[in-house]
């Protein structure tokens, strides 16, 4: 499903004078695994989802997700690829406020190509299978914050994504509702057969997760471009 091999790309200051670089030389995740993605701040592990989800380009080094080679495609086949596999679950949620619960999920299938009333009724419908069926026509501003994050969780499943990227999922969220929310995630990509990959700082939500990839030591800088590298945290 998934597949990074001698992957690096390189961040540079506006002045040229020193850069970060992140170097995977290898990582495989099959189709349906549930993945937690950690380390410290800094790390990669928000780069990480950037690369599978093709929001960034590689460098050098190999990006393969569903059996396409991420580094040969333009930009706009990167969009429809993206829109095809991925479906993104943010920390910050990423609602647009002035519309309602199902409108934030059918816009999104409108750009998909659906017709307007299958967008509205598919949105209902994973709207209610995140517990939100009495929450269809409220705002994000009348929503509750767990409340928001299974509009959002709605929308990134909606387009049936077979590939999850949760990058902080529970990052705003109290204790008792953050594991609402990781828990719904796991039943979703469980009961649909979904590729899940959730960044997390959280140590007890990632030991619930079958496998653990650890961040740590991918990312590297340089005092001066072309200088020794040196991890960092």
């Amino acid at each position: 499903m998934i597949r990074l091999q001698d992957v690096s790309l390189c961040f540079g200051n506006a002045h040229r004078t020193s850069s970060i670089r992140f170097h995977l030389p290898d990582l495989q995740i099959a189709a349906g695994e549930s993945v937690a993605i950690t380390g410290p701040s800094g790390c990669g592990k928000s780069t990480l989802l950037n690369l599978i989800a093709g929001l960034r380009c590689a460098d050098k080094g190999e990006v393969t997700v569903a059996g396409i080679d991420l580094t040969s495609l333009s930009p706009a086949q990167l969009d429809r690829h993206r829109g095809a596999h991925c479906g993104m679950v943010f920390q910050t949620f990423h609602l647009l406020t002035p519309f309602t619960a199902i409108e934030n999920v059918a816009i999104g299938l409108r750009f998909g190509a659906r017709k307007r009333t299958r967008a509205r009724q598919r949105a209902s419908e994973v709207l209610c299978r995140v517990g939100l069926s009495d929450r269809l026509h409220a705002r994000p501003d009348q929503l509750s914050v767990g409340e928001r994050q299974r509009v959002a969780i709605a929308r990134a499943i909606a387009g049936g994504a077979d590939i999850l990227l949760a990058d902080e999922p529970t990052g705003s969220l109290d204790p008792e509702t953050g594991r609402e929310i990781f828990t719904l995630l796991r039943e979703v990509a469980s009961e649909d057969g979904r590729t899940l990959l959730m960044v997390t700082h959280d140590p007890a939500l990632a030991a619930d997760l079958p496998r653990n990839f650890d961040c740590s030591g991918l990312v590297r800088s340089a005092d001066n471009i072309g200088g020794k590298e040196t991890t960092t945290a």
